[in-house]
């Protein structure tokens, strides 16, 4: 796929803004991981092994997503295998879309509840979350932008589009299986949540609402019903199930290194099947996607810039000895 014109100045403006929102966060942990201090009121707290690896797992998260804003404002970006490109914005979507929403309510709801004690000093918090709340809109602009221009069909064909697909009953049955595991996980949030301070009880049940709709629209995808544009049960496909899995694994994560992150285990088996129930889920979806795209008038096949610039020279030139 190549882009004659390169990118609109609404990709490029979203992508300036991703990357201009990364590098406070990405120059603090350089600082954390080189033994600094900066913010901490706690001794020591960032040469703690488990910290020292954390900090380093999320200094690395936040360089491919740095690389992938930079991908969409470039022509080679749209040259990239298209794995490379949607694998880590799923995950990185799914772990951004709740902070994006949650950052800003808890600030206004409980904002000195929130920040208030604790050996990171406020300041901080307010970067790093309004940081992560900048990075999320630029990314998710950035990146449906670019979408629109790589994968058009994505935009244009409605949810009952015809196409061959080999695998859809494999699809049928992951589909109408994830569901209901994806509700008990959902539900199970969602009644957590309430009760808890209002950061728990935004991003739970942010978290919940989100693992709900996913896998209802995974079956609305997967069996065609509707005659709507096919990317809006595909935007929630996307979110439920990216947020299943990335806050599934950073969770296990978290809980697996021990250390100061590591308070508050429950939940644990929790957050382990929704990393399993989001994995399946996406590669359901990444299924239905291959298969889709296989579609001529879905995904349009267009000629490299060289020779869409050939075979117009050539014409120009046959008119003139005519």
């Amino acid at each position: 796929m190549y882009d004659a014109h390169g990118p609109g100045i609404g990709r490029l403006t979203a992508a300036v803004v991703a990357v201009a929102a990364m590098l406070p966060y990405l120059t603090l942990k350089i600082l954390w991981l080189t033994g600094s201090d900066l913010g901490v009121s706690e001794p020591g707290l960032m040469n703690d092994p488990a910290m020292i690896g954390m900090n380093a797992m999320t200094f690395g998260m936040d360089v491919v997503a740095l690389l992938l804003a930079l991908s969409f404002t470039m022509r080679w970006g749209l040259r990239l295998p298209a794995w490379l490109v949607l694998l880590p914005l799923w995950v990185g979507i799914g772990l951004l879309s709740v902070v994006a929403v949650a950052a800003p309510v808890i600030a206004v709801i409980a904002g000195s509840e929130v920040l208030g004690g604790g050996p990171i000093a406020p300041w901080i918090y307010l970067m790093v979350y309004g940081g992560f709340v900048g990075q999320a809109v630029g990314l998710m602009i950035a990146f449906v932008l670019y979408a629109r221009d790589r994968w058009p069909g994505v935009f244009t064909t409605a949810v009952n589009h015809p196409f061959p697909s080999p695998t859809r009953p494999l699809q049928t049955v992951i589909a109408w299986g994830a569901l209901p595991v994806a509700v008990a996980i959902g539900g199970t949030k969602l009644v957590g949540a309430f009760g808890a301070d209002a950061s728990v009880l935004i991003q739970e049940g942010l978290k919940g609402v989100l693992a709900i709709a996913g896998a209802v629209a995974l079956v609305a995808v997967v069996r065609r019903r509707g005659g709507g544009p096919f990317w809006r049960p595909l935007v929630l496909v996307w979110l439920g199930s990216g947020t299943l899995f990335g806050w599934g694994l950073y969770l296990v994560i978290v809980r697996s290194v021990g250390g100061p992150l590591s308070a508050g285990g429950a939940g644990g088996l929790v957050d382990l099947f929704g990393l399993l129930t989001g994995l399946i889920m996406g590669m359901c979806g990444a299924f239905l996607l291959v298969e889709r795209s296989g579609v001529r008038d879905v995904q349009p096949v267009q000629q490299p810039l060289e020779r869409q610039y050939g075979e117009r020279d050539r014409r120009t030139a046959d008119h003139g000895h005519g």
